[in-house]
């Protein structure tokens, strides 16, 4: 696989490259000379950081590089897929052309320059370089500023139960932090005080606060201990927190991880919901704030939720919030629940890390797999809210589908 991968690469270069003359045709020699021994050069560089990312072993000191070179040869052979097409397009062209040339010649008996010499058309080789472009950089400027260029999203929610006391409390939500694809300290902290200039009453976090492994949080606890709130910050897990995208030595450190995970929430100050709830209480009053661990529709998901039991002695508040990560749970558990639950909260689409939004439109690749994929959805009194994600995974950028803080504000209907 890696040599066809390698063969690939130089494939697409090759062909690339036929672009690369035809536009550096009447470039004075020692330009095109020097263009032609770079573009190669790139090439050589490319194939040596693929070989060094399949080949060399995963270490501490090599997984953000090993990353961001990934990253790099995706993003220059990603957009060169464009020029291909273009060119692709060009020569279909010119083989058609040849076709009807040589036709011609047998129904003539006469030569035909068109039969024998077709040039490269200039307006589509460059229309493919100029659109290769667009794709190379949307995702440079996605990782340089797209990855930490947090939004802040508000929302009033009218619940008709609502106690008075909880009329104007405000709600901070933030989903799927992700900690171990983080390099960026200083932006990250820049995220933080970005959610605490909110002053929310409080904070909740739905789920993925690490790639693999608690230990991911080593560096980063005393940036998100930071998020506070008068009534508390509440937590559940994400189907990255149970560390079953790693291969532990045995069994022992698995455990292991899974208690330093939950040590990790203690140190941060925030009470993780295992299936489990907390009565708010303001003034005599109260609201209900549920958590569930992981619950997805798809056979691959795990299912560890236990609704049931997270509702246990919830019956006679007003009002529930509840917290689960994948947002499928929704209309496969909780809408239809004897228990009415008015607001849902979950991450875990990230909105692909990719779309587009202008006022009430969206669009994201997101949508192909989850129905809610981000932002508000209303069914009768009850609404779902699926948050964008604060951090991202694969891809160390994000492309018009900046991370998220959201602030929910809860009105008396």
């Amino acid at each position: 696989m890696i040599i066809i991968g390698a063969l690939f690469f130089v494939a697409v270069d090759w062909y690339v490259f036929q672009a690369i003359k035809v536009i550096s045709k009447d470039y004075l020699p020692w330009l095109r000379n020097t263009i032609f021994t770079a573009y190669w050069l790139i090439l050589g560089l490319s194939l040596t950081a693929f070989l060094y990312y399949h080949l060399a072993g995963i270490t501490e000191f090599n997984k953000y590089f090993r990353t961001y070179l990934m990253t790099g040869i995706f993003i220059n052979y990603f957009s060169k897929v464009f020029a291909v097409i273009f060119l692709l397009i060009s020569d279909l062209i010119r083989g058609g052309q040849w076709l009807v040339g040589k036709v011609g010649n047998l129904v003539a008996s006469a030569p035909s320059e068109t039969a024998s010499a077709i040039s490269r058309s200039e307006f589509l080789v460059q229309t493919g370089l100029v659109v290769a472009a667009v794709p190379l950089t949307a995702m440079s400027y996605g990782i340089v500023k797209g990855a930490h260029n947090y939004s802040v999203r508000r929302e009033e929610l009218f619940l008709p139960n609502l106690p008075a006391a909880f009329d104007g409390v405000k709600i901070a939500q933030i989903s799927d932090i992700h900690a171990g694809s983080f390099v960026n300290k200083t932006a990250v902290m820049g995220g933080v005080e970005k959610i605490m200039a909110e002053k929310p009453d409080m904070v909740f976090f739905t789920g993925d606060l690490v790639n693999y492994a608690a230990k991911e949080m080593q560096d980063y606890i005393n940036v998100f201990d930071k998020v506070k709130a008068p009534l508390g910050v509440y937590s559940v897990m994400g189907n990255h927190d149970y560390g079953e995208y790693k291969t532990w030595v045995n069994e022992e450190a698995r455990k292991r991880n899974k208690e330093n995970f939950q040590l990790v929430h203690r140190n941060l100050g925030w009470d993780l919901l295992l299936n489990e709830n907390r009565k708010i209480r303001v003034d005599g009053e109260e609201i209900a704030v549920v958590g569930v661990e992981n619950w997805g529709r798809t056979d691959w998901s795990q299912k560890y939720g236990q609704l049931d039991k997270a509702l246990e002695n919830t019956k006679d508040t007003p009002v529930k919030l509840l917290l689960s990560h994948d947002p499928s749970h929704w209309e496969a558990q909780v809408l239809d629940h004897p228990a009415t639950i008015d607001l849902m909260l979950s991450g875990h689409t990230h909105g692909f890390q990719f779309g587009l939004e202008i006022g009430d439109f969206k669009w994201s690749p997101a949508q192909y797999v989850y129905k809610q994929w981000a932002g508000m959805y209303n069914r009768d009194n009850q609404h779902l809210y699926v948050n964008r994600g604060f951090g991202y995974l694969g891809f160390p950028g994000r492309i018009g589908m900046p991370p998220e803080i959201t602030v929910i504000t809860l009105k008396k209907a």
